[in-house]
């Protein structure tokens, strides 16, 4: 019997998939995502299940959308009894671990893996929730402001650098450990980084590799006045009037997230070096949770449908194969489906509750993906937001807004919507048709209301008195770590040597 393939999954967060057009732009000093793409099957219009971090990684975990999740926003419970691609491998005798960030809401802080290495860098209460029965209302302790952008430059050491430092480092210490050879078990080890997530702090000698780049200079803004509505909304959720942003602070938050993009390069490097030294061969995928505006169109981080922000990177390196560029648009959540297939798990208990495609067709050059779906229910949205992106067009709906359909063939900074032209009519209805068969979103507004009400009376009472946090608290079992009593040296020392007889 052919042993299962061990999986390697590196979750970045918030890195635009417009920076990876065929692997990463040429101006990104990034060595070791370019040697990974080079043998990747490299996804040139990956999206995201949902633009924002909790929801976003629900959807890649289980290949389900949002509503389907019911992990509408940053603070809304993902279920346990949600089957992610860690139960079905462990299900099927994978070891299945998580170093670093999933932003899971509710007191599973699992979901699946046997193990996890750190805690995560957001909290796990329903203190982030948004209230669509306040449209109009900020939350200044949580919300996003340009704060980012205005504080952008070098430090040495920030929150989220310590946290990055630290999921690299047990993630290496755990591939040493596998190596060992203690458990027969094929692995999954998922690796999840906060950066290049905002704020746009980076360590000087990445900075420094950005000097005088000409990717650097602000892109052209839209007035807010011509936004769309929800592009306003955003920006009136970021407190945009708040600050005075000039040229050079936009030129110093873009430099900040392309150097951090450069950092995380570093530790992916230190990672998959461990990998080769080890002599351990695994399935790499590299995937990032959303994108990030980064100033285009005057809009900053996510949020929205727009192809900086709902667009990211997605590579697969298959052991023994070559690298190539795949076109057509697929989705985050397409990469359980992918990993069953990978690991010979099969799905159809859960087939008709699972939203993701299996992507092997495409690799193999024999299949399609139907279109791409996209949702959105949190902050900034008076009411759920869908998308479809169907080859070159897509369509944006929502309640409470005009429709927006761009074709991206034509128009790839999606400056023209093209739902009231004329020329364009049968697209739209097409489009809108489908999305009428796929979603009734008076009803998806009633359930996240439902939830959002049902979450502010669960926070504010269990916040009222004594406190038990849902945090994950990793744990060390002291007294099994290096040399103890209970232990004979000798075979301590040549159990836990790698290579051996070297």
């Amino acid at each position: 019997m052919t042993r299962q393939p061990n999986i390697l999954i590196v979750m970045v967060d918030q890195l635009t998939g417009t920076l990876f057009p065929d692997g990463p732009a040429d101006f990104l000093h990034v060595p070791n995502l370019r040697a990974l793409a080079a043998r990747s099957q490299r996804f040139s219009r990956a999206y995201t299940g949902s633009p924002l971090c909790a929801p976003g990684r629900a959807s890649f975990m289980s290949g389900q959308l949002p509503r389907r999740t019911r992990v509408y926003d940053n603070a809304a419970e993902f279920c346990s009894d949600v089957p992610t691609y860690a139960h079905h491998l462990r299900r099927a005798g994978y070891y299945t671990c998580l170093s670093g960030k999933m932003h899971f809401v509710g007191p599973d802080q699992l979901h699946g893996f046997e193990e996890r290495l750190t805690t995560d860098v957001y909290p796990a209460d329903f203190g982030w929730t948004p209230d669509y029965r306040k449209p109009n209302e900020r939350i200044d302790w949580w919300y996003h402001n340009l704060g980012s952008v205005t504080g952008a430059g070098v430090a040495e050491i920030t929150n989220q650098l310590e946290y990055v430092d630290d999921v690299a480092h047990l993630a290496q210490q755990k591939l040493y450990d596998l190596a060992r050879g203690h458990d027969q078990r094929p692995w999954c080890l998922t690796v999840s980084f906060t950066h290049p997530h905002d704020p746009f702090v980076a360590r000087r000698r990445y900075w420094d590799l950005y000097e005088g780049c000409a990717r650097l200079e602000p892109p052209e803004a839209i007035a807010y006045d011509d936004q769309d509505p929800h592009a306003q909304r955003i920006m009136d959720s970021c407190d945009w009037r708040a600050f005075d942003i000039s040229d050079d602070q936009i030129r110093r938050a873009r430099r900040g997230y392309f150097a951090n993009i450069s950092y995380v390069d570093d530790k992916i490097g230190e990672i998959l070096a461990v990998l080769e030294a080890t002599r351990q061969e695994a399935i790499v995928v590299f995937v990032a949770d959303h994108g990030e505006m980064l100033g285009e169109r005057g809009l900053w981080f996510k949020m929205n449908f727009f192809e900086p922000s709902a667009r990211v990177p997605m590579m697969i390196a298959l052991p023994g194969s070559d690298g190539a560029r795949i076109d057509t648009p697929v989705s985050t959540i397409d990469l359980l489906p992918t990993l069953a297939g990978l690991a010979g798990v099969d799905l159809a208990e859960v087939a008709p509750w699972t939203d993701g495609e299996s992507l092997l067709g495409l690799i193999q050059g024999t299949d399609s993906r139907g279109p791409v779906a996209i949702e959105y229910a949190a902050e900034g949205s008076i009411a759920p937001m869908v998308a479809l992106v169907d080859g070159p067009w897509k369509y944006i709906r929502c309640q409470a807004d005009p429709e927006l359909l761009f074709n991206l063939e034509i128009d790839p900074h999606e400056r023209r919507n093209l739902a009231d032209d004329p020329a364009c009519k049968a697209v739209l209805e097409k489009m809108r048709s489908a999305a009428d068969a796929r979603w009734d979103l008076a009803a998806y507004d009633s359930e996240v209301r439902q939830s959002q009400a049902r979450r502010w009376v669960v926070y504010e009472a269990l916040r009222n008195g004594a406190y038990y946090p849902w945090d994950f608290q990793p744990l060390q079992r002291a007294s099994e770590r290096y040399m103890r009593n209970h232990m004979d040296l000798n075979v301590l020392e040549e159990a836990q040597r790698f290579p051996r007889g070297e």
